[in-house]
């Protein structure tokens, strides 16, 4: 297990968990957490044969309130807009890790928590937790991708209701409106969710998955000609990999490849 101050991680098999660890705070995101965040996720994306899915979740009865609104109130407006290009920087390192990304909320996911959920691919919860992007409530707007990734999720109608009114949810609701893959009765069954779903995931040939997640996340936002084109191009990344051909054999061999990642 690796310790900074402000995040633990560890590694399972092929699976890699970050457990943002200020419980006290409600893993609320300083600028040091922040930090320590995306050396981390940086470090990751470095590390695709060796960690091929990625699990994100807290300590404490908080996935994470948000920014640290202590600090904030303690920072000049330059400050501010430091803090606030750090945090959208580390959540889109997040989102763009080539590896699967599971957000398992353990509890209270506001402001920035949710957005940091928003950015994973995957999001599971434990029932009853609220969540919500609540900015405006405070005077600010979601910043660190709030705005844009709930629009994509749900579209545009239902996103500006809940950013307009700042409404807490219910995990319950978020799977109703589509942004949670599954809801759990407590937080052993929503991490054995998570992990069932990473240790799938993990079976099969990492570089395919990559490209595949690329191929979605990439051809999403654009017209249908223009993602085909996408497609194509991470099948041809694949063409030539030694896993594809693992693949083949083992199929002719009737076995189970074993997939390198090369």
């Amino acid at each position: 297990m690796v310790k900074t101050e402000n995040i633990l991680f560890e590694q399972k098999g092929y699976i890699g968990i970050i457990t943002l660890n200020r419980p006290e705070s409600m893993n609320t995101f300083n600028y040091e957490t922040l930090k320590e965040l995306g050396e981390l996720v940086e470090n990751i994306a470095q590390r695709t044969k060796d960690i091929r899915t990625v699990i994100i979740t807290a300590a404490g009865r908080a996935f994470s309130a948000g920014a640290d609104l202590k600090e904030r109130r303690t920072l000049n407006e330059q400050e501010v807009r430091r803090n606030v290009a750090k945090i959208r920087d580390v959540f889109t390192a997040v989102e763009r890790l080539p590896q699967p990304v599971i957000a398992a909320i353990n509890g209270y996911a506001f402001g920035g928590g949710f957005e940091l959920a928003l950015a994973c691919d995957f999001r599971f919860s434990v029932a009853g937790a609220g969540m919500g992007l609540t900015e405006v409530s405070l005077g600010i707007i979601p910043g660190a991708g709030g705005t844009q990734r709930l629009t994509r999720l749900i579209g545009p109608a239902k996103a500006k209701e809940l950013v307009f009114t700042a409404r807490k949810i219910t995990a319950e609701q978020a799977y109703e409106y589509g942004i949670l893959n599954g809801v759990a009765e407590d937080c052993d069954a929503m991490l054995a969710a998570a992990f069932a779903l990473a240790e799938e995931i993990v079976q099969n040939a990492p570089l395919a998955v990559y490209q595949a997640k690329y191929a979605i996340s990439k051809g999403s936002s654009v017209d249908l000609q223009t993602g085909l084109d996408i497609e194509t191009k991470a099948y041809e990344v694949i063409i030539p990999t030694k896993d594809r051909v693992e693949a083949l054999t083992a199929f002719s061999e009737k076995r189970k490849p074993i997939f390198l990642g090369e």
